[in-house]
């Protein structure tokens, strides 16, 4: 197998707490400190997305809300389409992609409208073929969905709907099991190996889109084969909100980069028996008959 050097994610989401400010921050420590290759947010028509009854219905974890409602922390956490453009400006000032996780097709237009180098489609709208076809129809740069709570038919499904438009070299398929957190014996790592030979060859990338705890899980899922590594992203995991306590603060950001780095330059073959690193060992240790 042929590795790619990794590329991470870090999945701010909603963990800026409506707040430009921080939401800026958290770009800024993902690339000076944490060495991402990309941040990103996500954009919901909450209107669209939600009927009245969950609109005005009350936060079902009530401790986490920004809102009286469950509509209202929603339009609390949700950053404008002019919010979003300065946001892009600002990662593209530090040298860091942005993009964006669309819930529908209103921010689908709204996202695709400034252009990112990839969307992002969650696990819970991967069926709304209304807003792929959109996509499909007016968007030219990379597609990527997860698959948490998605069956092995609906994600062949999608699969074939990417190319009949003619649009699955443009597709990143991620392994996901959607919980927050996500205990180790459900994150169900060997689903990347189903992926990478039923789809490594119709799309463009797998990937893996991780909510368990700690690093380890993601070098794993990186020798299995997904090079693209995503993983939710807070500047304090004690914060209000529901992503938090599944995140990475900066420095286990950090330590997940330089771990699928060293593991990049590890994943190779010797070229010769003996390298020059062994010769001199070689020379002095060697059992000499």
């Amino acid at each position: 197998m042929t590795y790619k050097k990794p590329y991470v994610i870090a999945e701010i989401g909603c963990n800026h707490k409506g707040d430009l400010k921080i939401a800026k921050e958290l770009i800024n420590m993902a690339k000076i400190f944490g060495n991402a290759n990309a941040v990103k947010f996500q954009k919901r028509n909450n209107k669209e997305l939600l009927t009245d009854e969950q609109y005005n219905a009350p936060h079902p974890n009530p401790i986490n809300s920004y809102g009286k409602t469950y509509g209202e922390h929603r339009e609390f956490l949700e950053f404008n389409l002019d919010q979003h453009r300065e946001l892009k400006v600002f990662c593209k000032e530090i040298c860091i992609t942005y993009s964006t996780s669309v819930w529908d097709t209103h921010s689908a237009k709204e996202i695709a409208s400034i252009d990112p180098v990839f969307i992002k489609i969650p696990s819970a709208c991967n069926n709304n073929f209304e807003m792929l076809d959109w996509l499909c129809e007016n968007y030219r740069g990379e597609i990527h969905i997860s698959t948490g709570m998605t069956t092995k038919n609906e994600i062949e499904t999608i699969v074939n709907f990417f190319e009949k438009k003619g649009r699955s070299k443009d597709l990143v398929v991620y392994n996901c099991t959607s919980g927050y957190p996500v205990p180790f014996e459900d994150v169900c790592l060997l689903d990347i190996i189903k992926l990478k030979d039923k789809y490594g060859n119709r799309v463009k990338n797998i990937g893996f889109s991780g909510h368990h705890l700690g690093i380890a899980i993601d070098v794993a899922a990186y020798t299995l084969g997904a090079h693209i590594i995503e993983r939710h992203y807070t500047l304090d995991r004690t914060w209000k909100g529901t992503d938090h306590a599944a995140s990475l603060e900066p420095m286990g950001l950090r330590k997940l980069c330089r771990d699928l780095n060293a593991t990049y330059e590890a994943l190779t073959y010797k070229q010769q028996d003996i390298l020059a690193i062994e010769d001199v060992q070689r020379k002095k240790l060697k059992y000499q008959k």
